[in-house]
């Protein structure tokens, strides 16, 4: 095949390619078989004509258009690959010449990944990070714990304070109207979360179960609801109950509650220590890695990320943002309506960082290039272990779901990171820096 690749941009260029004779009689064949189903002539049997009764009726030029569509997509790949390019968007097709018992001549327009020009990306110097956990994280921790086990006991005529939960009626008004969604009975709020709109809870602070209490508040401009954005409102309020949290006591007991697995307070606290060492060195690692990550996505040149690949990015953002809201029940048009949002809404929260996510896996892919980096089979038999116990998934089904070109750019990629953060250098002088930022 006679292929040449002519840049005419920074990630632009032409592609022109042939598709020889012999390839379009193939294609010239199986276009006249499919045509000829459909064709009466008469003396022949529908779908019976001959090949030369045909050419004679309608002109062999007739099928070309079809050969086309069928020999092009495989012509296309043969020529990106013998040009050793790589498309990132549909090419612009152009037929230049499909003369009679001549190669066809095919100039493509095609958008192509951009040239990395990698700068430092090993033994970069990131800030320190601190894994030793201290008496208070523990502390921290089980007062966690306690909170989660606390139970909500009456209070006797006694006045509501911050952390007490009330169980209230309420009934609002705006413009002395009642509006929607603004009435509730029995309704138990726990005062300083935070739920209502802010003002309200506050209010509440120092009466006691039997009062009556008028909460006067404005809604935010921005309130989801826009008939009540920024409009004052009133909610009637009763207070039946006031409970306060009553924490158990830290002992043993309490940590048998807490955790079968242990008998006693000390038990408790060793392992939650455990568990704090084994988070901060996750979280060490994950700080390490992007900092080191940050530093050589900013160390290396990309010119001109052609728009095709930021565009792709965002709709893969928002592809996997409903897949997950799918996974809790709530499907695109659901999510839209409960956060009074559209599809363009969501379009431009992923929007800002397209070109950062686009050159950061341009410079990973680079990375594996310069390194060299050629997952194994084993390394694809594992990936897929990994992912089958993740997912709780048969290891069959993450086959068919992945190719194994999937697999192992993924894991190539995560082998780029590896280089980056094991090289990586803490330096508490760069944790300075850091902060001084």
């Amino acid at each position: 095949m006679s292929v040449k690749w002519e840049k005419k941009g920074t990630n632009d260029g032409e592609l022109t390619f042939e598709i020889s004779t012999d390839k379009i009689n193939e294609g010239l064949d199986q276009a006249f078989n499919r045509q000829k189903k459909n064709i009466n002539v008469p003396g022949f049997r529908k779908g019976k004509v001959s090949r030369a009764v045909f050419n004679k009726m309608y002109g062999e030029e007739s099928l070309y258009q079809d050969a086309l569509n069928i020999l092009l997509p495989e012509a296309y790949s043969s020529a990106i690959q013998e040009a050793a390019i790589e498309p990132v968007d549909q090419p612009e097709i152009n037929v230049e010449s499909m003369a009679k018992d001549h190669p066809w001549v095919i100039k493509a327009v095609v958008s192509v990944k951009p040239e990395v020009k990698l700068g430092d990306y090993k033994g970069l110097s990131v800030p320190k990070q601190n894994t030793r956990v201290y008496q208070k994280d523990i502390e921290a921790e089980l007062d966690k714990k306690r909170e989660q086990q606390a139970e909500l006991v009456l209070k006797e005529d006694k006045a509501a304070e911050n952390g007490d939960t009330v169980v209230i009626d309420f009934d609002g008004y705006v413009d002395g109207d009642q509006f929607d969604g603004g009435k509730a009975d029995n309704y138990s709020l726990e005062l300083g979360s935070g739920s209502f709109i802010p003002g309200f809870e506050d209010q509440l602070v120092g009466h006691k179960a039997g009062d009556d209490v008028d909460v006067k508040v404005t809604f935010p401009e921005d309130y989801q609801a826009k008939e009540l954005a920024g409009k004052d409102a009133t909610f009637k309020v009763q207070i039946h109950e006031v409970k306060s949290k009553e924490l158990p006591e830290l002992d043993d007991d309490f940590a048998k509650d807490v955790d079968e697995d242990v008998d006693t307070l000390d038990e408790l606290k060793d392992k939650i220590k455990e568990q704090l060492k084994e988070d901060k060195k996750a979280a060490a690692h994950d700080a390490i890695e992007d900092a080191a990550l940050t530093q050589a996505v900013d160390n290396a040149e990309v010119k001109d990320i052609p728009q095709a690949m930021l565009d792709d990015d965002v709709q893969r953002q928002m592809d996997q943002y409903l897949a997950g809201m799918q996974q809790q029940g709530i499907n695109a048009d659901m999510y839209y309506q409960l956060t009074g949002t559209s599809e363009e809404d969501l379009k431009k929260q992923f929007v800002d960082g397209a070109e950062r996510r686009v050159k950061t896996n341009l410079v990973l892919e680079a990375i594996v290039e310069a390194e060299k980096i050629e997952p194994s089979e084993d390394d694809v038999a594992e990936e897929v272990k990994g992912l089958a116990q993740e997912y709780g998934m048969e290891e069959t089904a993450i086959r068919n779901a992945l190719t194994d070109d999937m697999l192992k750019h993924d894991i190539a990629i995560k082998k780029a990171l590896d280089i980056i953060d094991d090289s990586a250098k803490q330096d508490a002088k760069a944790k300075e820096d850091s902060d001084k930022k």
